[in-house]
């Protein structure tokens, strides 16, 4: 999942390749006995991620002090670029854990066996509806809805309702409001032909697609340029004089937007159309081949523990998972609970992607 925060520091995780997130936690080995073993693998679990990973620095070092490992991060693109990796290293994998394969990519990362199973200590506090795979070869960690964000102001100028589910964005008095992502190049942008298609079925999505395209969507190419350029409602549009009123984003983008208003609004400039919208859920997975695979569990039961699930909204813009966990005031009190997201099966989808993504950019592209 992208965000404004996300972005900072990514062309430098990609020049270093992998990011020490701390180096705590390895203890001083002049004690030891002889012939205790120094081997690395012993005090490094290596995280093979997404670009979007972030914890609190105290958070982790918490961590590695009480497990006795150094976690180090190997950030790898996006979660296709990472999952494409990983597949080719089958069996040999560049570390003991990945972290960000989601629902739409989850049936081509269990059908290419890249995973050990392993049942991750409080898994039982993890809502059932997020485990999708009963073999535990991967477990839930985040949960994230792709939504149509609306520019609260423009819609409050002009007297006009904004939009509310999938339907109404055809509607006349949308007419060239909307920018959305090419689904072929952008996570948001696929997520959001997932949703045409839980909402419509297989035989419906197309022409509800041909519809929004006559009532002007525009298609860009990832999800940077629709909403920090595109979109008129978020802090980056309004210097980049965007001038669409609708913008495929997530539920979380209106707290970010109050996170990191300069003056910090009381209100979120930006809301969420709930009817619009497709539930992303990301997993972590212990890696098959993993030179550390007792580290990579420890890392597997942090990653659901409490402590990291309260941590991640505001490091990573997602839901937590588990039942215990709470969210920051700053997501209940500017987001919005989606009760209803358009979901579809992981097989389906891995049935069906490709020529899903060929039949979009034929019909709304070219």
């Amino acid at each position: 999942m992208s965000t404004t925060k996300k972005i900072a520091g990514v062309a430098l995780a990609a020049a270093l390749g992998v990011t020490t997130l701390s180096a705590c936690g390895g203890g001083d080995t002049k004690d030891k006995p002889a012939g205790a073993s120094d081997a690395p693998k012993s005090k490094t679990v290596t995280l093979v991620s997404h670009d979007s990973f972030n914890v609190t620095d105290t958070v982790l070092k918490e961590f590695e002090q009480q497990s006795g490992y150094t976690v180090k991060v190997l950030k790898s693109g996006d979660a296709g670029a990472a999952l494409n990796q990983e597949i080719l290293t089958k069996g040999s994998p560049r570390g003991d854990v990945f972290f960000g394969v989601d629902n739409t990519l989850l049936s081509r990362a269990l059908d290419n066996g890249i995973f050990t199973p392993y049942e991750a200590k409080g898994l039982a506090e993890v809502k059932p509806e997020y485990v999708l795979d009963k073999e535990h070869r991967v477990t839930p960690i985040d949960s994230g809805d792709i939504c149509v964000n609306y520019d609260k102001a423009y819609f409050a100028e002009k007297k006009i309702a904004p939009p509310q589910t999938l339907d109404d964005l055809v509607k006349p008095e949308y007419k060239n409001l909307l920018v959305t992502e090419n689904a072929a190049t952008s996570s948001p942008g696929l997520g959001f032909l997932l949703a045409s298609v839980g909402k419509y079925g297989e035989d419906g999505w197309k022409d509800y697609w041909s519809k929004l395209k006559a009532n002007g969507v525009e298609v860009v190419d990832g999800w940077e340029q629709a909403y920090n350029e595109r979109f008129s409602g978020s802090a980056g549009g309004k210097k980049a004089k965007g001038d669409r009123p609708l913008v495929v984003s997530y539920a979380s983008s209106p707290p970010v937007e109050v996170l990191y208003g300069e003056p910090q609004p009381t209100e979120a400039p930006t809301g969420v159309s709930t009817g619009t919208c497709f539930r992303q859920i990301e997993f972590a997975g212990l890696l098959k081949g993993a030179k550390n695979e007792e580290g990579g569990k420890a890392l597997v039961d942090f990653l659901v523990s409490k402590k990291f699930q309260e941590d991640m909204p505001l490091q990573m813009f997602v839901n937590p998972v588990t039942k215990d966990a709470t969210l920051p005031e700053l997501f209940t009190k500017h987001g919005v609970v989606v009760d209803k997201p358009e979901n579809v099966a992981p097989e389906t989808i891995a049935k069906n992607r490709e020529q899903w993504v060929k039949a979009w950019t034929a019909l709304v592209v070219k």
